[in-house]
Parts: C-alpha cells; structure tokens; sequence
C-alpha cells in the first residue's frame, strides 16, 4: 500500500476535490512506476489519473449515501 495516499472517507467531512485528485495521482505514480511519464505517456498517464479520481469521487458519493441511509432507517 502507498502510505502517502490519505484516507479519504470521513463521514462528517467529505474528501474535496483536490484531496480525491491527490490519491489518484499517487495511486497512479505507485501502479505505474512513474513519478512524471515521459511525453510519450503523459496522456495515458493523465487519462489513468482522471480515471480513478472520477471513480474514487463515484464511491465515496456512494459509501456517503448509504451511511446516511443507514442512520435515518434507525431514526425512522
């Protein structure tokens, strides 16, 4: 595991923008091996980035709506 890349869930604080964008970048450095792409593979590089930063935002908007979920069934 890459012990840079912060946890982001955090169910009072949701994880900004730049924060989901962070751990994407880092988790893409780590799989790749690459700290910078060479300009042959910066647009695959970037693509990967945007990639996992759109599916990271996807399943914390999802683990958020199902912890809310959650706590008003108990309410109700």
């Amino acid at each position: 595991m890459c012990r840079s890349i912060k946890t982001l869930r955090n169910t009072e604080i949701p994880a900004t923008e730049e924060e989901i964008r962070a751990a994407a970048l880092q988790f893409v450095r780590k799989v790749s091996g690459y700290r910078k792409p060479s300009k042959v593979n910066e647009v695959a590089f970037e693509r990967a980035v945007n990639e996992v930063a759109e599916t990271t935002q996807k399943l914390m908007e999802s683990l958020i709506a199902k912890n809310i979920g959650s706590v008003q069934s108990l309410i109700q």
